[in-house]
């Protein structure tokens, strides 16, 4: 590596750092994906077949660690102490993130499947590997594509059970936390405006047609 200029040196202890692969393959990655960062970790995460595999046993720790004493389900309290572990506050756009990669149903719980087929997706199987996925977690918010798709989780993931439309206060925290991510400068007016003129729940097709008109201001 000694023959690479610091930028590039830089890059490959990154990428080994958060995904503890060998050099070797920091190398391959970051070269097929033109010395970009974000692409290699696409690279990485995208092919299972070089992660690590999770050990099912270090799963079902975490998951019993977390898991709601009355019922098979981790709920609110075992989400709260899995952010105080990742050391990262409940209302960081990064749980949304996670919980997009878990498949989550519904905000604030996670079933065994998605827990561990979330973390499996991710290949961790401890806190310690979890907390160095945060970079990377955090970096597909700026991916247009994987944006989108967490936008549109967004709104099932938080709207309550059995209701088609999502509650203006919920839709309106789900709208500034997002977009505070793309920085969208009439984010604050749009929410000002519902709350006054609106001040009714929202339907998927206005939560999907928000994004694209967002898209032209961003």
């Amino acid at each position: 590596m000694h023959k690479l200029g610091r930028g590039h040196r830089d890059k490959v202890q990154q990428f080994m750092a958060i995904t503890g692969t060998s050099e070797k393959f920091a190398l391959q990655a970051l070269k097929a994906s033109d010395w970009n960062l974000e692409g290699a970790f696409d690279l990485f995460y995208s092919q299972p077949q070089i992660r690590s595999i999770p050990d099912s046993r270090h799963l079902e720790e975490l998951y019993q660690r977390y898991k709601d004493p009355y019922t098979d389900m981790i709920m609110a309290d075992g989400i709260s102490l899995l952010c105080n572990d990742l050391q990262v506050d409940p209302g960081d756009i990064v749980m949304l993130v996670i919980s997009w990669h878990m498949k989550a149903a519904t905000m604030c719980e996670f079933s065994r499947q998605e827990f561990f087929l979330g973390l499996q997706t991710l290949g961790v199987d401890s806190i310690e590997k979890f907390k160095e996925r945060i970079t990377y977690l955090r970096s597909e918010l700026k991916d247009e594509q994987k944006f989108r798709e967490i936008y549109n989780f967004a709104f099932t993931w938080a709207k309550e059970k059995g209701q088609k439309s999502l509650a203006l206060d919920t839709a309106i925290g789900m709208w500034q936390l997002l977009f505070a991510e793309k920085l969208w400068p009439l984010v604050d007016q749009w929410c000002q405006f519902l709350q006054v003129r609106h001040n009714k729940a929202i339907s998927k097709d206005t939560w999907s047609q928000l994004l694209e008109f967002a898209k032209g201001a961003y």
